[in-house]
């Protein structure tokens, strides 16, 4: 009897072992099975992230693809844009000369002249003569020497431009330091620009654009600047509202710098008793200065010049009425000169002689800033902002 016992207990034991077995071969193959299906996730994921990676790449390489093309586009579209401006001046030029030449060269009568028609064009040439002198009543002075120079300060970079605002009575200073850059300071007063902590009494004024050079000049409240990434672009930017006014595209300008000597500026800008000028050299004539008389509140270009001034060795320049003083030195840094002047209304004689010498000072003129109010010129020498005090005489008319 115990015998059966045990044989049924041993049975037991064993259907139990059996059963336990059974349960962990299909865990085995649960476990199998789930590592096989990781696995295939893992190889999924690992080739969509390969694909990820093309299509990143395929993208960056179109991007860039499509970005050369912009600029290529923006190449083609600033050489159109050059191209248009110059065909645009040419044709300027041509009217210019042709009527010059209709002025220089009047219809050969073929007939007996008429008494009456004789008399008609001496009165209106009588007319023009008096015009001309009613047009520069209020400004018939002209530079006869440079009485005095008077060094404010030393600050800001080696090249520069530093002015005050001819048009209002106010006593600000404007501090442009450098070539380029897309802010100025503005000093309240002379004094408060001459102590030894004058930027803690500066206003820093910030520009929307870079400008260029050192031709910059403020007029009746307005700034007037070169735009630095143009070729001829003028701004008219309002100083108080800090908005901008204004713009222009100077016909011929901007191609070579205006002074040899200078070769970071090129466009001068320049006020006198008749108002807002610009100054810039012209290629096509062997580098020989042009002034032209702009409109201050159109910006409309009024009338220009093709002066016999050349650029080669001059460093800078200025307009008194209506006359423009170009200053020349050499590449040495002697002393500077005015050899050449261009009186756009013609009332100075030939024979008055055109050199004047300025004091010798450190090295080159970054600018010349003539104020019609004072009577006289803003210079930056070096790093070095002057004074010159002139003296003047009255213009003489040619004979």
């Amino acid at each position: 009897m115990v015998n059966c016992y045990l044989r049924l207990l041993r049975v037991l034991l064993f259907i139990q072992i059996l059963g336990k077995a059974q349960r962990i071969t299909q865990d085995v193959i649960m476990m199998q099975y789930f590592e096989g299906r990781i696995v295939q996730l893992e190889d999924r994921l690992i080739k969509c992230d390969q694909d990820l990676m093309k299509y990143v790449r395929e993208l960056y390489d179109f991007s860039k693809e499509i970005r050369n093309r912009l600029d290529a586009l923006n190449a083609d579209k600033t050489e159109f844009k050059n191209d248009v401006v110059d065909v645009v001046t040419r044709v300027e030029r041509i009217e210019r000369d042709i009527d010059y030449l209709e002025s220089q060269t009047p219809a050969q009568p073929c007939v007996e002249v008429d008494e009456k028609l004789l008399e008609q064009q001496v009165k209106e040439a009588q007319g023009k003569k008096k015009a001309k002198h009613k047009l520069v009543a209020d400004c018939d002075a002209m530079l006869a020497s440079i009485k005095s120079l008077k060094i404010v300060k030393k600050a800001g970079d080696v090249h520069g431009s530093w002015l005050k605002d001819p048009a209002r009575e106010s006593q600000k200073i404007y501090f442009f330091s450098g070539t380029k850059q897309d802010f100025f300071l503005e000093f309240s007063n002379m004094k408060a620009f001459t102590e030894n902590n004058y930027m803690q009494a500066a206003r820093n004024i910030t520009l929307p654009f870079f400008w260029k050079g050192t031709g910059h000049v403020v007029y009746n409240g307005f700034l007037y600047f070169h735009k630095s990434d143009s070729v001829n672009e003028i701004v008219k930017y309002h100083i108080r509202n800090k908005t901008v006014s204004d713009r222009m595209l100077l016909p011929g300008a901007g191609r070579v710098p205006v002074y040899q000597l200078s070769p970071y500026t090129f466009i001068d800008l320049a006020v006198d008793e008749q108002g807002l000028w610009s100054i810039h050299a012209d290629p096509d004539t062997g580098g020989n200065i042009v002034i032209t008389q702009i409109d201050r509140a159109s910006l409309a270009v009024e009338h220009s010049w093709d002066t016999t001034c050349t650029s080669k060795d001059a460093e800078a320049a200025f307009i008194m009425c209506g006359t423009l003083y170009v200053v020349y030195n050499s590449h040495y840094r002697g002393r500077s000169t005015i050899q050449c002047l261009y009186d756009v209304y013609d009332m100075i004689s030939n024979e008055e002689p055109p050199v004047l010498y300025f004091p010798k000072r450190y090295g080159s003129h970054s600018v010349m800033h003539y104020n019609h109010k004072e009577k006289q010129i803003y210079s930056w020498d070096e790093g070095h902002q002057m004074v010159y005090r002139l003296s003047t005489k009255k213009k003489l008319e040619n004979p």
